[in-house]
């Protein structure tokens, strides 16, 4: 049976679903059409619990081995298969597991400034109803609490910023010709030289792909008090909702969402305190970065504002 050639495996927040969206359109790759299936972040079962909204994410796993290889049944011959599951950089071990079951895979990474990337992955988790606390550097306190307590790996949003840690162990089981290493700003200010390079890098055919869709882009999602009723429903009903079959908790959830996300307007943006607040989580790390890299980060030691326009 079929595993793929190449993944995506990282970050969350930096372009990855829209990288996927535009990779399927290519006529010699493959992509299936269930985004992140998160094989290789578990040897078996996924866990049952976690924070809001992990029990059913972790329902959604396709953790079997028969399963994963079937989501490559309907590729065409000659088609190099691929996944994009943007947890894969940050979780050791499921590199570890990448390492020992396809080990000649080719590897796509997209880093972004990992205070934006931070802000990003809290806005997505509260225009979901799910992330309770209302201010962002606060959130990022509470991570350390959270990961004691079990919970999954989209709430960590400082240690998935921490890429240097992540490629000095990545870089130790593949070989660096086998990762291509991009940044969310060129998929962002230079679409399509971009994707000719992920192309390059894979060895198909480039000049094929002209834009890259917008995909996950967070709604924006105002702090009312009739919004804070709407997103209690959604964290209390995710805690009943993991017993029942996911097309039933879509049915549920959805008109919920729907109310939730009902305005039009601009995402909130990080104020220049919040990101003096947040960057000392990661000064260590991006010098770490580039010394692994020989690549210079020093714009995200700025205290600018980078704009959003795909997720």
């Amino acid at each position: 049976m079929p595993l793929p050639d190449f993944l995506v495996i990282g970050v969350p927040k930096a372009g990855t679903t829209a990288l996927h969206a535009a990779l399927s359109r290519h006529p010699q790759l493959f992509l299936p059409s269930v985004k992140e299936p998160k094989f290789f972040l578990s040897d078996g079962p996924p866990p049952a619990r976690g924070g809001p909204g992990d029990a059913q994410t972790y329902s959604e796993h396709v953790w079997k081995q028969a399963g994963y290889e079937a989501l490559f049944a309907p590729a065409p011959d000659g088609a190099l298969l691929g996944e994009a599951t943007p947890f894969y950089l940050y979780d050791l071990d499921a590199q570890n597991r990448i390492e020992r079951i396809i080990p000649k895979a080719k590897l796509v990474v997209l880093l972004r400034n990992p205070v934006d990337r931070a802000h990003s992955n809290w806005t997505h988790l509260w225009a979901a109803g799910l992330e309770a606390e209302r201010d962002f550097v606060r959130a990022c306190a509470l991570e350390e609490g959270r990961k004691a307590d079990g919970w999954a790996h989209f709430w960590h949003y400082v240690s998935q910023g921490r890429y240097g840690e992540q490629l000095d162990h990545l870089f130790r089981r593949f070989a660096r010709e086998q990762v291509l290493l991009l940044r969310y700003r060129d998929l962002r200010d230079s679409p399509v030289p971009t994707l000719d390079r992920v192309c390059e890098f894979l060895g198909v055919e480039t000049g094929l792909l002209d834009a890259v869709p917008s995909e996950n882009v967070t709604p924006f999602v105002a702090d009312t008090r009739t919004n804070a009723m709407l997103r209690a429903l959604l964290r209390n009903g995710g805690k009943v909702g993991q017993h029942f079959p996911v097309s039933l908790r879509k049915v549920a959830r959805g008109p919920l969402l729907t109310l939730l996300q009902r305005e039009r307007g601009g995402r909130p943006q990080l104020t220049p305190e919040q990101r003096r607040a947040v960057l000392p989580y990661f000064v260590e790390d991006i010098a770490r970065l580039e010394q692994i890299t020989g690549l210079s980060y020093a714009d995200w030691l700025a205290v600018g504002q980078e704009s959003d326009i795909i997720d």
